[in-house]
């Protein structure tokens, strides 16, 4: 997926996975969503995802309906650490942001 943000480009083939994330329904529910989570070689943070008719990645279909999407999304070093810590991404945190992080 590739996406121009900003001036920028948003490229899922180029850029580094650092975590994929998917809420375990099947492929042809409608809250069906997956994400990742990407590191651009300048070092901007992104996810690209997709989903269902029900998942945030829904799109308008015709006058009442809706149909399943995807999209990029940006976000800053925080923002990451933020979605990795609430998509089960403890490795990738331990990797990729070692500096943000502390024993309690």
């Amino acid at each position: 997926m590739k996406k121009v943000i900003e001036g920028k480009v948003y490229n899922t083939e180029t850029a580094t996975l650092i975590h994929e994330w998917d809420n375990g329904m099947y492929g042809s529910d409608f809250k069906r969503c997956e994400e990742s989570l990407y590191r651009t070689a300048k070092g901007a943070y992104f996810t690209a995802g997709s989903g269902g008719p029900m998942s945030k990645y829904a799109v308008p279909v015709g006058s009442n309906g809706h149909g399943g999407g995807e999209g990029i999304e940006i976000l800053t070093k925080k923002e990451a650490l933020a979605w990795l810590e609430s998509h089960g991404g403890d490795d990738a945190i331990e990797e990729h942001f070692s500096d943000m992080i502390e024993d309690a």
